[in-house]
């Protein structure tokens, strides 16, 4: 008997150290690799108040092997943008194709200073002889990208971040099946977590029609992995070396605003043509080789010149010791001379990029932000609104923009810079999320895109501090409560 309790007391001392240790294990690797010092004290003090619990979570969603993989996918895009800019050789692009703008001379410095700003955060330089189209919801958009599938004569690579079942993701699904039956190069990636917004999930049946299907950090339990974060938020479908497509848009006929449904979301998708779509080839192959294991030959774009934007993407994602896509929000929009126009569906900025807004609208520039009226994540909505004081009396002016729920994510500087994409302005798109932006110089396309955003502005809803200090007091406490959440959210 005494010798099963004393075999029972040493059990016990032998499990509180292991625990012991996983504890001071989770916080000494939450010092040295989050970012976030708010990340590391929410799991620094989930780990000391709930021992083994909060171990147990941070191994779980806190740390897994997906962020050592995305390490190794970033640092593969950089050696891609790398081998991108030596075969352009010493050739300025930028020098070369400024003056075709036909920008005023006091312009020149800013847009070499725009310029500049994401060649060296990113690597890459700007890319000439692009011609971008913008599609309006699904209306224009996936007839237009059905008819680049129905056409294309050699590689159909699509990827979303949903797939849903429906009108339109039917028509997807009978258009790359015919491109696989001519025997087309047809590959199609979905998100683990966003392949399971439709019970029915269309692209299942690509599979049985022989069509290569991957899906992006599936949630699995043998081998236990359970990532809600790192998910793929991209957006690219490219037909051979003719046409991109990219933006916001998921496939799903929530984005077919016509139609008599609830929870219409209308969006912005862009048509590519010229180089830009061979970048876009290439972040559709590196998503590609990060779920497959196969990595494939980059392969220059044989298109010319198709029109007059300079261009050059944007890929962010984790497992990098920067944040390259925050960091380039923030240089442009504190290099802004005239005027910054956001607009985007999720709105909680972290505290450098609402530094960036507060500092230029305190410099005289017009700083103006758009935002959906109602939220399909309603708790964002709150989040936001706890945060919106602190810009509203730094001069930024904020709409609310009525229904159907906006989902465009733009950002215009003066009257040559617009940055479209995949990325919201939240922690989630901007340092956890796999996610595709743009970077666009051209006079004519930041004009169209300026009277699509003032069109917005114009109707939306001026907010306003004493409107939200009138709130009731429950209403101030919930909205700060979902904002004090707001990293995780």
């Amino acid at each position: 008997m005494e010798a099963a309790v004393e075999h029972t007391h040493w059990f016990q001392i032998a499990v509180l150290l292991v625990v012991h240790a996983l504890s001071w294990f989770v916080v000494v690797h939450a010092l040295l690799h989050k970012h976030d010092p708010r990340a590391a004290l929410g799991w620094i003090a989930a780990v000391l108040f709930l021992p083994l619990i909060g171990a147990l979570l941070y191994f779980s969603i806190g740390i897994n092997r997906a962020n050592s993989r995305a390490a190794k996918l970033m640092a593969y895009a950089a050696e891609v943008a790398g081998k991108h800019r030596r075969r352009l050789g010493d050739s300025d692009a930028q020098s070369a194709t400024f003056p075709q703008l036909s920008l005023h001379s006091e312009d020149l410095p800013t847009r070499f200073f725009l310029a500049s700003v994401g060649e060296k955060v990113t690597g890459r330089k700007l890319a000439g002889g692009n011609a971008l189209t913008p599609l309006f919801n699904g209306e224009e958009a996936y007839p237009a990208m059905l008819d680049a599938i129905r056409n294309a004569s050699a590689e159909v690579f699509l990827s979303s971040y949903i797939f849903n079942d429906g009108v339109a993701g039917k028509a997807f699904v009978a258009e790359l099946a015919k491109a696989a039956q001519r025997g087309i190069d047809v590959r199609v990636l979905v998100d683990g977590i966003g392949s399971l917004y439709s019970l029915r999930a269309p692209w299942r049946n690509l599979r049985r029609k022989g069509i290569r299907v991957a899906r992006f950090l599936p949630p699995r339990i043998t081998p236990w992995h359970l990532s809600i974060n790192l998910r793929n938020h991209r957006k690219i479908l490219v037909c051979d070396a003719n046409v991109g497509f990219t933006g916001g848009m998921n496939i799903s006929d929530n984005h077919l605003v016509e139609l008599p449904a609830s929870h219409r979301v209308r969006d912005v998708h862009f048509a590519c043509k010229g180089p830009l779509v061979e970048q876009l080839r290439d972040a559709f192959l590196l998503d590609w080789g990060f779920v497959t294991g196969h990595y494939e030959q980059h392969r220059t774009n044989c298109q010319g010149e198709m029109g007059n934007c300079l261009c050059r993407i944007i890929l962010e994602g984790p497992g990098t010791s920067t944040d390259q896509l925050h960091d380039i929000l923030c240089a442009v929009i504190t290099g802004a001379k005239r005027r910054v126009s956001l607009m985007t569906p999720y709105f909680l900025p972290t505290h450098e990029l609402i530094g960036s807004l507060r500092a230029t609208a305190l410099r005289g520039v017009r700083v103006d932000v758009l935002l959906p009226a109602t939220n399909n994540l309603p708790y964002m909505h709150w989040a936001t609104r706890h945060l919106l004081p602190q810009l509203i009396q730094a001069g930024v002016h904020v709409r609310y923009q009525p229904g159907p729920f906006a989902h465009t994510k733009l950002l215009l500087i003066d009257d040559g810079y617009a940055q479209i994409g995949s990325a919201n302005i939240d922690s989630r798109s901007l340092r956890l999320n796999f996610e595709l932006n743009v970077e666009v110089f051209n006079t004519a396309f930041v004009r169209q895109m300026r009277t699509f955003f003032d069109e917005g502005f114009q109707a939306g809803k001026i907010v306003s501090c004493e409107e939200l200090r009138k709130a009731s007091l429950p209403v101030r406490l919930r909205d700060a409560l979902f904002w004090l959440f707001s990293p995780y959210l």
